[in-house]
């Protein structure tokens, strides 16, 4: 019996405790909401998910994914860390490709390996949808920032791949580093909107092999800032190629997020735009940390 089984894992980390925090619940279909939810808020790592069965349905495997303070559709970090479980401890064999079925709908992960353990795994997300564009004093004033800060270049933008993020484009990685959330201000600006979360980057980075610096701030799911966000850096990769942040309709780089906070985490984006037609894949690695049994 799997019951009551889980994994510890870091995703998007290149080596242990780096990269996002996750925990995976196997064979988790006996589990009523409430337990859910429960076990989320008591494991308190950004998200936790639930593999419903060992048994794929419908070519794919259904999976539900909670936050400490209530459940959502879709989050990167555990669509790969849950894809990563599933490999090492359902089918127990090198896969190219598996399916999760997740609230959002169905999301595709593949595998790249070396000498036959996973080395790298990505995901295809949804088409981004491209939302209003906001002010950007009342941004900047929200994130402890100087109206200076922005790069002005380019739009103050919310965007989706399902599910909506904020991108605010900066000047340098000194304000990267210095911007900081006013709740109440923040609180205030997104009571009558979908979006609740803010993502802050810019082309100066720490480390000479990556091209941008990201941070996430998402306080309304009850963590001030996230070390590393795969459903964001997808918004973001679909912002970079709509506005050519690099001069061209494809991107292929690799974003440094968390290193601010002490989680050196480490996304690769891939993404393309044609006639209107978007393709994002968001990658990384994943260290496992523990095994463990509900008692």
């Amino acid at each position: 019996m799997r019951k009551g089984q889980f994994l510890i894992l870091d995703v998007f980390a290149e080596e242990k405790y780096a990269g996002n925090q996750l925990a995976v619940f196997l064979d988790a279909a006996e589990f009523s909401d409430k337990e859910m939810q429960i076990l989320a808020k008591e494991m308190n790592y950004s998200e936790t998910t639930f593999i419903l069965t060992d048994k794929m349905e419908e070519k794919g495997y259904p999976v539900r994914i909670f936050t400490p303070a209530e459940e959502v559709p879709f989050a990167g970090h555990p669509t790969l860390g849950t894809a990563f479980a599933i490999q090492q401890e359902i089918i127990k064999k090198p896969v190219n490709h598996l399916l999760l079925k997740l609230k959002i709908g169905d999301i595709p992960v593949s595998f790249t390996y070396y000498k036959d353990q996973i080395d790298s795994l990505w995901m295809v997300q949804k088409e981004p949808i491209f939302g209003e564009n906001f002010e950007v004093d009342v941004l900047a004033d929200m994130l402890s920032l100087g109206s200076h800060d922005i790069d002005r270049r380019f739009p103050v933008q919310e965007v989706s791949t399902g599910l909506p993020f904020i991108i605010v484009p900066l000047k340098s990685l000194s304000a990267v580093k210095k911007a900081m959330v006013k709740r109440d201000l923040f609180f205030e600006f997104i009571k009558s909107r979908d979006v609740k979360s803010l993502l802050v980057f810019c082309s100066e980075t720490y480390s000479p092999q990556n091209q941008l610096n990201v941070r996430v701030f998402v306080d309304y799911f009850g963590i001030p800032e996230d070390p590393a966000t795969g459903s964001a850096n997808g918004c973001l990769a679909g912002y970079l190629v709509k506005h050519r942040y690099f001069n061209d309709n494809k991107i292929n780089v690799r974003v440094e997020q968390g290193f601010e906070i002490g989680r050196h985490s480490h996304l690769y984006l891939r993404a393309s735009e044609d006639a209107g037609k978007f393709r994002i894949e968001v990658g990384g690695k994943v260290k496992s940390v523990a095994k463990g049994q509900l008692t």
